[in-house]
C-alpha cells in the first residue's frame, strides 16, 4: 500500500458500506457513539476491557435509551439495544467496516490499541477512527499498515445531543477515506462535520481549552468563587454553563490530558495545566463523573 500524501489507499468503496460499526470503550463517550450509531440503524459491537466493564457499559447504554424513549426521542429502546453487542474481545471487531477508538486519553494506550485493531481488522477498506481529544492522528496512523484508511473522528459530549463532529485526517489519510466518513456521520448518523488539521487540539479544544484553563487560574487566585466565574460567563456572555462547570463534565482528567497535549505540541503558557487542576485530578475529584469536581453532585 502506498504512503504518499494524498494516496486514497482504498478500492472504490461508498459510505453505503459502511454498516457494522465498532467502538472500543464503553464509557461516557464510547457509549454514546455507540448509541447514536444504533439510533441510525447500524449494527454496532462495542469491546470494553473486561467483562464487568461490558456489563457497566451495557448498563449505561440501556440506562441512556429508555430515558430517551420515556422523552420521546426515540419509539423503542429495546429496538435500538437489539442493534448493539458489548463484548470484551477486540477479535468481535474483525468484520466492522469502521471502528471508533473512544478509550483513555493516553497516547502509549491508543497506539498499541491501533496495533491491534490492524491486525485484527479483516477489511482493507475498514476505516480506523480515534476520538481523540487532542492526540495527533499521524502518531496512530504510523503504526498501522494501513495509515491512508485511519483518521480522527471527533464526537462532543453528550454524544446523543450535540451536533458537531470534527474529522481530522493525517497528511496519509486517503481522500476517499475523509469523504466516506464525511457521508456517514452527515447522511447517516444526522450530525454536522467540521474539518480540522491534523494539529493537537483540532478546532474546539485549541480554542475551548485555553478558555477553562483561564477560568481555573482565576479561581486559583482567589480572584473570583467558581459560582461566581460561571454566573459571569452565563448571564454575562450568554454562555449555556460556565467554564468550570463545563469542565467537570468534560472530565478534569480529560481536561488536563488536553491541556498537555497541546502544551506538548505548542509550547505555549496558555496550555500548560494550572497546579490545581493536577492537584484536583491526582486527588480523583474529576467532575461529574467522580461525584465532586469544582461542584459536587449527586451519586
Amino acid at each position: 500500500m502506498s504512503n504518499a500524501v494524498g494516496d486514497t489507499g482504498t478500492t472504490g468503496a461508498s459510505a453505503s458500506d459502511i454498516e457494522k460499526v465498532g467502538v472500543v470503550g464503553c464509557g461516557l463517550m464510547g457509549a454514546g457513539i455507540a448509541e447514536v450509531c444504533a439510533r441510525a440503524g447500524q449494527d454496532v459491537v462495542v469491546v470494553e476491557s473486561s467483562d464487568d466493564a461490558a456489563k457497566a457499559g451495557r448498563a449505561r447504554l440501556e440506562a441512556s435509551l429508555r430515558r430517551a424513549a420515556e422523552r420521546g426521542k426515540i419509539p423503542d429502546a429495546d429496538e435500538v439495544l437489539d442493534r448493539i453487542r458489548v463484548e470484551s474481545d477486540l477479535a468481535q471487531l474483525a468484520d466492522r467496516d469502521l471502528v471508533v477508538e473512544a478509550i483513555v486519553e493516553d497516547e502509549d494506550a491508543k497506539t498499541a490499541l491501533f496495533r491491534a485493531l490492524d491486525e485484527i481488522v479483516t477489511s482493507p477498506e475498514a476505516i480506523l477512527a480515534s476520538n481523540t481529544s487532542s492526540i495527533p492522528i499521524m502518531k496512530l496512523a504510523v503504526v498501522t499498515g494501513r495509515p491512508a484508511q485511519v483518521m480522527g473522528i471527533h464526537f462532543f459530549n453528550p454524544v446523543p445531543v450535540l451536533s458537531l463532529v470534527e474529522l481530522v485526517p493525517s497528511l496519509l489519510t486517503g481522500e476517499e477515506t475523509t469523504e466516506r466518513a464525511r457521508a456517514f456521520v452527515q447522511d447517516t448518523l444526522g450530525k454536522r462535520a467540521i474539518d480540522c488539521q491534523d494539529r493537537a487540539g483540532f478546532v474546539v479544544n485549541a480554542l475551548l481549552i485555553p478558555f477553562v484553563l483561564s477560568a481555573i487560574r482565576m479561581m486559583e487566585s482567589g480572584f473570583a468563587t467558581a459560582e461566581d466565574i460561571d454566573e459571569g460567563l452565563v448571564r454575562g456572555a450568554a454562555h449555556p454553563q460556565g467554564p468550570l462547570a463545563l469542565a467537570d463534565l468534560i472530565g478534569l482528567d480529560t481536561t488536563k490530558a488536553v491541556a498537555e497535549s497541546l502544551y506538548e505540541e505548542f509550547k505555549e503558557p496558555l496550555y500548560a495545566p494550572p497546579p490545581l487542576l493536577a492537584r484536583m485530578v491526582d486527588a480523583g475529584l474529576l467532575g461529574r463523573k467522580t461525584g465532586r469536581g469544582f461542584y459536587t453532585y449527586p451519586r
